[in-house]
């Protein structure tokens, strides 16, 4: 196979949870297929000569002072057609915020003039920010869910796309729903076989995903149906999982089990199935989706603002479960992977230390919590990997080259780096809490450079 291209810099990744990798002047060889060849340190005594035959050829891409080569950022939890309503209506509840907010606007992707013109602000943008792979929850309508994995493709992004299920008359609006099981289920069939045939997509950058909303929105005639149908195409799964308590409830009263045990029973956990929040999850849960190799999203800031409770990352990752992170845009109030890795580490400290100062220090917390930045970057990057299920997320060869160049020497940012007291690690801290998309340099997707300040 001959190489395309290489990159010669410093390169951070993290290929174990809760350790970070760096390589100092490193060669990140990329061949034909954007699948990286191979990864040589300058320590090896093929270094000088691979090096120089590369600037020989001109194919060696040079890192300058400062910037850094990461794996591009992986969103396990987005809802496309809410992006025009991010950081609105974060005000009430869960339920009304999908009845009085949500809906309606979901509903008006029937447009599809609307639906591109929102779809492409919200693929541009998540690029910007570093996000080479994004699993969307789209809308009910077929038309406007093709057209989002058509904006995707042709703007480069890694994406698995759903058309969503919902079809329950008790919780969905007359206004907004499948018409019936059998629509929603030959809608999510067509879709399959849309983005499957989709020209230009031959090497799988978009993905189908069989997508019931969660539980309360679907009948359990759609939830068998749905089940099927991912068995039959051997297709990604995503739903919601143990959000909020109303949603936690919901399923209980109605199933006698909980959100996992249930979905487990229609069999819709498998090993490419990704449970958003999965905050209210038990030791018994976490077994179940440990056993059935599924993922889970981890989305911090919308659950401090919907879930009623904390997910217990440090617990999930202790148990080996494949936790990635999402914005959850628009529950979540930004497209920033970066700012969700944050707001996953503080989340965490919150967790272990309590919040309610009037229980005493001992007692209000929940001991040995927290996760910090090492364990953040792994789900943003080879977590989000491990739970698609795909070879991305990781910088080494027979990976997909996803990355992301940032640049800390970009002026008026608010990441301040010194030379003369921080190392590397020191450096992936303040990237995580400062960096913005103007740090962010270049994207690529597959070895193809998308995006980034200078593309």
């Amino acid at each position: 196979m001959i190489n395309r291209f290489a990159l010669c810099g410093t390169m951070i990744h993290a290929p174990v949870c809760g350790e970070v990798e760096v390589l100092k002047e490193a060669l990140v060889l990329v061949d034909d297929d954007g699948v990286i060849s191979e990864v040589i340190s300058p320590e090896s005594n093929r270094y000088a000569a691979a090096k120089s035959k590369l600037v020989e050829d001109g194919r060696l891409l040079q890192l300058s002072e400062g910037q850094y080569l990461m794996p591009g950022l992986i969103d396990l939890h987005v809802h496309a057609p809410q992006w025009p309503q991010a950081g609105n209506a974060l005000n009430v509840p869960l339920y009304e915020w999908l009845q009085a907010y949500t809906f309606p606007l979901e509903a008006k992707y029937a447009d599809l003039a609307f639906a591109e013109k929102s779809y492409t602000s919200l693929v541009d943008t998540l690029v910007a920010n570093g996000t080479t792979t994004t699993m969307y929850f789209a809308t009910v309508h077929l038309e406007s869910t093709k057209l989002l994995a058509d904006i995707c493709l042709a703007k480069g992004q890694r994406a698995l796309v759903g058309k969503v299920a919902m079809d329950n008359p008790d919780e969905c609006p007359e206004y907004y729903r499948d018409a019936s099981v059998q629509q929603g289920l030959d809608d999510t069939r067509t879709l399959i076989d849309y983005i499957r045939q989709l020209p230009r997509n031959e090497n799988k950058r978009v993905l189908p995903v069989v997508t019931p909303r969660f539980i309360p929105s679907c009948t359990d005639e759609m939830l068998s149906g749905l089940a099927q149908l991912a068995e039959e195409y051997d297709c990604h799964v995503q739903t919601h999982c143990s959000e909020s308590d109303w949603e936690h409830d919901y399923v209980i009263n109605r199933h006698g089990k909980r959100d996992t045990q249930s979905l487990n029973h229609f069999k819709l956990l498998t090993d490419k199935t990704v449970l958003a929040h999965s905050c209210f999850i038990t030791d018994e849960d976490m077994r179940t989706i440990k056993q059935q190799e599924s993922g889970i999203a981890h989305c911090p800031i919308s659950n401090a603002y919907f879930a009623n409770g904390v997910f217990p990352a440090r617990q999930a990752l202790d148990l080996e479960l494949n936790v990635g992170l999402g914005t959850d845009v628009a529950g979540g109030t930004t497209p920033s992977l970066l700012e969700n890795c944050g707001a996953a580490i503080t989340a965490s400290r919150y967790l272990e230390g309590g919040v309610d100062t009037e229980i005493s220090a001992a007692e209000r917390g929940k001991p040995q919590a927290r996760i910090d930045f090492k364990e953040a970057f792994w789900m943003a990057t080879t977590g989000g990997g491990k739970a698609l299920n795909l070879n991305i997320g990781l910088l080494k060869a027979g990976y997909a080259f996803d990355a992301i160049v940032i640049d800390t020497h970009i002026e008026n940012t608010n990441l301040a780096v010194w030379a003369d007291l921080d190392d590397v690690e020191d450096v992936l801290q303040k990237i995580i809490y400062n960096a913005g998309r103007q740090n962010i340099r270049k994207v690529w997707v597959q070895g193809d450079l998308i995006g980034g300040a200078d593309h």
